[in-house]
């Protein structure tokens, strides 16, 4: 019987509020999902407002299901670091807490390679003007969020926090990576 290649993979990452990455990553080609929820703290099962008290250690964060013949996980990781600032402590913009943090979760050592391969890459780069600060470690439990949480800027766009939040992060996914964007979002 032949030997069958992996075709999919998953990725957890966090950088700010998952409103806005997920609302980014839905929109690239490869991707197959995107689920917004909870990893990294010490609770089991959090809920968003436990979450929010910054108790429970939980980064706000998303999996990211995605077919490895189309996208690579290094190109995943080139649209996270540029799309949200991998360089603040615990903060996106005017969101504050350890539960906004820039985090990577692998779930391999081979992953773990990958990621801080690209860190230090971008970083030497200068295109920050600050060190990284992203935490990368092991994926433990990924709890994902309620429901009412998922594909949240899809269902609100009119929202206030998605229009002055998340729009001017999609309108830069746009400008920088047009050749990644799925057809059925190809207009901004």
């Amino acid at each position: 019987m032949p030997h069958l290649e992996k075709t999919t993979d998953t990725i957890t990452l966090a950088g700010g509020c998952f409103w806005c990455l997920e609302a980014i990553f839905k929109r690239i080609k490869g991707v197959i999902s995107v689920i917004s929820g909870y990893t990294g703290g010490t609770t089991t099962h959090p809920t968003y407002d436990a979450v929010c008290s910054g108790k429970t250690g939980h980064a706000e964060a998303i999996q990211i299901t995605y077919d490895t013949t189309i996208i690579t996980l290094q190109e995943l990781l080139d649209i996270f670091w540029k799309l949200h600032d991998p360089t603040t402590v615990n903060q996106q913009g005017a969101d504050i807490g350890t539960q906004y943090r820039s985090a990577v979760f692998y779930n391999s050592d081979e992953e773990k390679s990958i990621i801080l391969e690209t860190k230090s890459l971008l970083e030497k780069s200068g295109i920050y003007p600050h060190p990284f600060v992203t935490e990368v470690s092991k994926l433990s439990t990924f709890y994902p969020a309620e429901t009412y949480h998922q594909d949240y800027y899809n269902q609100n766009q009119n929202q206030g926090y998605c229009r002055l939040v998340i729009d001017p992060k999609i309108k830069k996914l746009y400008k920088d990576y047009t050749d990644k964007i799925k057809p059925d979002f190809n207009s901004f």
